[in-house]
Parts: C-alpha cells; sequence; structure tokens
C-alpha cells in the first residue's frame, strides 16, 4: 500500500515531465530562449527522494531531499538527447544524472539511478560539471571537477580541484581514469577534451588556477597537450581566450562546452565573469579557435552571448548562466544548454550558420568607452543612410 501523498506528488510530476516547452518572447536573432527550464529538482524520481514503505516512512517525509539540478553536459545518442547533469543534495553533495528526451526542448526525464562513478580516488569529496566530448578514438569522455578537502590548510572551506576523466561507450558503464596533471597549475577546473587529436596527441582546454576559488596568475583558458589520456599529463599550458580588463572575463573565464567545428573554425562556448557590487557575474560568450592550431584565437565578439535574464537572475548563486554542454546535430541546429544561478537547467537553440554569423561577423571589445562609443556611431551612422536610401 502506497501512502496518498505519493499518489499526489506523482501526479504533479507526470504533469512536468509532460509539459510542452515554447520559445519565449525573447528576440536578438542569435538563439531563441524558451519559457521553461529544461530540468529542475521537481524533475528528480519520487523514488530518489522519498521512501514510499508507509511502515517506515508513515508521514511521506521526503528522506534524502535535492536541492538543485545544473550544469549538464549533453550528448546526442541515436537521434535522442541526454543530458548528465549535476544534481547536488540537501547535504550539499553533488552526484550525476542521466536525462533523456526526445526533443531536447522539453520531456527530459531522468534514468532509473544516477551515475555511480568507479570510487578510485578516496580523497574526493564531491564531483561535478562534467563535460561530454564524442573522441575521434571511439570513446565517450567526461571530464569534471574532482573536488577533494585542502589539508594544508587550517581551513574548512579550503578546497582543491583536480579535473577527473572517465570513459564509456553508452553513459551506463564507466571508466575512471586518472585525474589530469598539469605541472604548471596547482589547480584545475572546467577542463574539456577537444574532440580530435592534435598533432596525435589527445588535447584539453584547461583553466590554470592558483587556488580554489581565485585564478591567481591563470591568465585565461589554457590548452595543452597529453601523450596518454588514462594517465593524461600536461607539460604546458598556451593560453587561448585571455583575461582582461574591465570585460566579461575580468576575474575569470572557463571552457564551456565542447568546441563545434566549423568550416571557419572551432566555435567556443565558454562563460566569462567579473565582480560586482553585488558579488560575482557569470555570463556566457562565444569566441572561434583555428581548426589547424585550434589553441589559437581567431574570432571574438565583444559581450557576452547569454546572460541572466528575469526569473533566471534568481537562485542559490544569483546573477549566474553557467554552460559545460551543447549538442551540434548533423542538419546544422544548436542547443546550447545552460544553468541558471546554480539552479536549474535551460536550453537555447540556434544553427551552425547563425553561430558563425555571430562570431565572425560581430566587432570585437574595443577596451575603451570612447572607442565603443566610436564603434557603435558608426554602425548607427551606416543604418542612417540605409534607411534614407530605402525610403
Amino acid at each position: 500500500m502506497l501512502h496518498k501523498n505519493y499518489y499526489t506528488e506523482l501526479e504533479k510530476y507526470n504533469a512536468l515531465i509532460n509539459k510542452k516547452n515554447k520559445v519565449a518572447d525573447f528576440y536578438n536573432g542569435i538563439y531563441d530562449r524558451y519559457e521553461n527550464p529544461v530540468l529542475t529538482r521537481d524533475h528528480i524520481p519520487l523514488t530518489w527522494k522519498y521512501d514510499l514503505n508507509v511502515e517506515t516512512n508513515p508521514y511521506f517525509m521526503e528522506r534524502i531531499g535535492v536541492n538543485a539540478v545544473m550544469n549538464s553536459g549533453a550528448i546526442e545518442l541515436n537521434g535522442k538527447f541526454y543530458l548528465v547533469a549535476r544534481i547536488e543534495g540537501n547535504d550539499r553533495k553533488s552526484f550525476f544524472g542521466v536525462a533523456e528526451s526526445d526533443n531536447g526542448v522539453d520531456g527530459f526525464e531522468f534514468w532509473d539511478y544516477p551515475v555511480e562513478l568507479p570510487d578510485t580516488c578516496k580523497e574526493e569529496t564531491n564531483v561535478y560539471d562534467m563535460r561530454l566530448t564524442k573522441h575521434e578514438d571511439g570513446y565517450i569522455y567526461g571530464t569534471f571537477c574532482s573536488e577533494s578537502k585542502d589539508t594544508s590548510a587550517n581551513d574548512l572551506s579550503a578546497a582543491v580541484a583536480a579535473a577527473g576523466i572517465v570513459r564509456t561507450k553508452d553513459l551506463k558503464t564507466w571508466e575512471r581514469l586518472d585525474n589530469l596533471k598539469t605541472l604548471r597549475s596547482p589547480q584545475q577546473r572546467n577542463v574539456v577534451l577537444h574532440p580530435e587529436f592534435v598533432n596525435g596527441k589527445y588535447a584539453f582546454y584547461t583553466r590554470p588556477m592558483d587556488d580554489f576559488i581565485d585564478t591567481g596568475s591563470g591568465g585565461g583558458i589554457g590548452f595543452g597537450l597529453c601523450d596518454d589520456i588514462e594517465h593524461a599529463v600536461i607539460d604546458e599550458e598556451i593560453i587561448t581566450s585571455c583575461r582582461k580588463y574591465h570585460t566579461i572575463t575580468e576575474v575569470k573565464n572557463g571552457a564551456g562546452a565542447v568546441p563545434i567545428k566549423t568550416d571557419k573554425g572551432y566555435i567556443h562556448i565558454a562563460h566569462g565573469v567579473r565582480n560586482t557590487a553585488a558579488g560575482l557575474r557569470y555570463v556566457i560568450y562565444a569566441f572561434a579557435t583555428d581548426l589547424k592550431e585550434p589553441w589559437k584565437v581567431i574570432a571574438e565578439p565583444s559581450g557576452f552571448l547569454i546572460a541572466p535574464l528575469a526569473s533566471e537572475r534568481v537562485g542559490d548563486v544569483s546573477n549566474v548562466v553557467f554552460t559545460n554542454g551543447a549538442i551540434a546535430r548533423d542538419n546544422g541546429d544548436v542547443y546550447i544548454y545552460y544553468a541558471s544561478s546554480d539552479t536549474r537547467m535551460h536550453v537555447a537553440t540556434t544553427t551552425i550558420d547563425k553561430l558563425v554569423d555571430y562570431v565572425f561577423n560581430t566587432p570585437e571589445d574595443p577596451l575603451r568607452s570612447p572607442d565603443c562609443v566610436q564603434q557603435r556611431c558608426e554602425l548607427i551612422r551606416k543604418n542612417l543612410e540605409y534607411l534614407k536610401d530605402e525610403k
């Protein structure tokens, strides 16, 4: 016999799973936003949170609650859309769960069980933010943050971030490899594996950091090569997209989704962070790197691609959008999955053609207010002349 409240909650859950999503009124010509998040804490199956036995849970209480669903890796397999989401329990520990959808904008439903990674790193306390790469070697690789206590510091909040690596063929059976070692960077987060070999080696986009929160001497998104993916070691990191003063990347920036290959270059969808009186503000931006030298930036539009809007600005860590997953389909459609305020997951849809147009034809940041004004005035002059000619 099941508790009566089970049926009430199940009805709410089924209504959420079956709710259709619609394109929102927002417009910028680059991408479409959608009205509803694609994943939230309410998408978590009841069996993950409640003891359904009325004898051991007579009040139908949540026994193991979930606080947030965010920062999802994304991949398309056999025509279906999969998000490997970061799920944060009420206990603050994060873990991964696979959610599946037929169309990529709604109907996401978690598999029966969360991901059980091989427990090979005993000092590891927390795992989160997995990027998924279909590599040309035939494996699907997941790179994620492996967090452990900093035992060298007399501070309960001090932590060490490393890049964990797993691989799979089906998102069900996972093989844990050694954590990535970067010889010149004490800590690593936001690491992305490049989908192809570069000079016969595995290539990673990294984020050099001096400690857990601050990048310190880390100058931006790094790039490095390694010979052996099972025991990955990077000796040298080349900075690709640099941090710059008084820009969206002033405090830090990091790789997001796996680069999308186009005829003109690899398009990267990353995150940039600046400081404000209200705290750190995370936005999503884009840039392109060379096809033959994927560490070399060849286009970088000014400003952000996606910033938190309306209710997206409110959550556990407010004024934040963050991406670590995008799907580029063979037909040219692109699905950018992003979290808002460390709380929920959204999707923005566009096309490869639109992204190429945006990245290569949007002007770069001239870095000074007078130059930015001149840049805008030039656009206005061209438009006024065009309108005059059209009359």
